[in-house]
């Protein structure tokens, strides 16, 4: 007798609608909608928030035994949420992945509070889970200078436009320490050409604006990049486009990086973000002020900025261990 075939998965929005009443589910849209509009948080952040969400009303419909009503989620209680947390701590859920998903909760609880659907007092009782500290992990000087080199990916078969678009957007991530969303978000008009302008105006986490200065050689990178570029780059058009002249994904840039690291002989957490660490460490140790790297980088606090003095005095213990005699 032939075994029967395997249920499929339920739709994660169907599970939704299982397990949240209509009420609770037009309070979430609503919550969503402004964080979209009014706070305008990134799309990932959104995903996360939602999903974080989604599964803690999957917990509780099933941890009470029928569809969350938003009366019972303004009822929650500190209990309720500390199962919840317990519950994803056995699904080996990291300690600033459980963060990220109390922020979420706490969010929407300060929304439904806003708008007079109840006070979750719970969620602002509970302590966040502890994180232990992770330094950045920085490339060493002289591979994050190379990284921009298109000589050592030569044997690719890649058409040589691509190669200088590459090397124009990791001369970027190390020369002025973006992060790859911004540096693929650029428009052309914003990038000016060498000899036009030393700064570029970059759009950040929460469209904050800030300027940062820019090589002249990352500049001419960039140039040489357009000149060969054989597609129309307007200028309110993305300045790094992808293969078909479409928006670059910046998966793309991840699978460079892979290449690369293999080229170079790096280990893996060599990322197009950890150019980002390299650009703030090597300017912190070579004496650049730490409120100044804040606003390179765009931090939003202080305290953001000074894990790189960590990342620093590692270095420093490093050279003193293996170099001072009675070490």
């Amino acid at each position: 007798m032939a075994k029967a075939a395997a249920a499929p998965e339920p739709d994660p929005a169907h599970r939704l609608l299982a397990c949240a009443a209509p009420d609770l589910q037009v309070e979430m849209a609503r919550w969503l909608g402004h964080l979209r509009a009014e706070r305008r948080l990134s799309p990932k952040t959104l995903e996360a928030y939602e999903r974080d969400l989604r599964q803690c009303l999957v917990f509780l419909s099933e941890h009470w035994g029928g569809p969350v009503t938003l009366k019972q989620f303004a009822a929650i209680e500190a209990t309720d949420v500390r199962a919840f947390m317990a519950s994803r701590r056995t699904d080996a859920i990291g300690g600033r992945s459980l963060m990220r998903a109390l922020a979420g909760l706490r969010s929407f609880g300060r929304f439904l509070e806003r708008e007079g659907k109840g006070k979750v007092g719970a969620l602002s009782a509970i302590r966040a889970p502890k994180i232990g500290k992770s330094l950045p992990k920085p490339i060493e000087m002289t591979s994050a200078k190379r990284m921009a080199d298109a000589d050592i990916r030569a044997g690719e078969n890649r058409e040589p436009w691509i190669w200088a678009r590459d090397a124009a957007v990791m001369a970027l991530l190390y020369g002025s320490g973006l992060r790859i969303s911004e540096a693929l978000g650029l428009k052309r008009r914003d990038v000016p050409r060498p000899g036009e302008g030393d700064v570029i105006i970059v759009t950040g986490k929460g469209n904050k604006t800030r300027m940062v200065p820019v090589l002249r050689n990352v500049l001419a990178l960039v140039a040489d990049y357009v000149a060969m570029c054989p597609h129309v780059l307007a200028a309110d058009s993305p300045v790094f486009v992808g293969a078909r002249g479409g928006p670059l994904s910046p998966r793309i840039i991840q699978l460079t990086m892979e290449r690369l690291r293999g080229a170079l002989g790096l280990p893996d957490s060599a990322t197009p973000h950890a150019l980002r660490h390299s650009f703030a460490t090597h300017l912190l140790s070579r004496g650049g002020d730490l409120r100044a790297i804040q606003e390179l980088l765009g931090h939003a606090s202080l305290s953001t900025t000074q894990i790189y003095t960590g990342v620093d005095a590692e270095r420093l213990l490093d050279v003193y261990r293996t170099a001072h005699p009675r070490a």
